[in-house]
């Protein structure tokens, strides 16, 4: 229902924000890496956000930059995993960190989250795993690449993709680097040429 809300930051909390829009103050569910880029109060911010409605709650969910909002998005997808355990995995690993220990199987990263065990975290990972690899990379057809024949190579891709960066461009970002390398360094490399 919300793309975005944008507002005057008024107050912080342990896990919210408080935006006013027009004399509406909006309590903005969000992690706490939100919350340590959100500025100061009295400054302007656009918080990204998600609308959860349930029978007796309609909480607003928000995020900084749109790559922690999709991030969101695939964990809440995940069965068993709600918005406040989703905000706890965002609270304690960056959005690039989180795509990281997905594709490197990394279940130790994910079970720092409070409420977050390793049933939980496998169950994380194996479902968005699966869907990084369904998504299909397409490549524009008027530029040529090198194939991609490395799993590392297209794990990293398809991570890059997740974190919102679009096919063309992580297929770019990846094509030089050294195939023998690991996703994470990858992934890294690929990370600092996008920026």
């Amino acid at each position: 229902m919300y793309y975005y809300i944008k507002g005057t930051l008024v107050q912080k909390g342990d896990n919210y924000l408080v935006v006013d829009t027009g004399g509406v103050g909006y309590m903005i569910y969000t992690s706490l890496t939100s919350i340590s880029s959100s500025g100061e109060i009295g400054k302007e911010i656009i918080m990204y956000t998600y609308l959860n409605v349930r029978e007796d709650v309609m909480d607003i969910f928000g995020f900084t930059s749109i790559e922690e909002k999709n991030m969101f998005l695939h964990l809440i997808s995940v069965s068993g995993v709600g918005p406040k355990a989703a905000l706890a995995v965002l609270s304690v690993v960056t959005s690039p960190q989180f795509a990281l220990a997905v594709v490197t199987n990394d279940v130790k990263t994910i079970t720092k989250a409070s409420g977050v065990g390793p049933k939980m975290a496998q169950r994380i990972i194996l479902e968005l795993k699966d869907k990084l690899k369904k998504e299909e990379i397409e490549i524009d057809s008027d530029e040529e690449f090198e194939p991609i024949s490395s799993d590392n190579r297209s794990e990293a891709i398809s991570a890059l993709v997740v974190l919102g960066y679009n096919s063309s461009d992580a297929q770019k970002a990846v094509k030089g680097i050294n195939p023998e390398l690991g996703v994470e360094e990858i992934i890294k490399k690929a990370l600092s040429s996008l920026l």
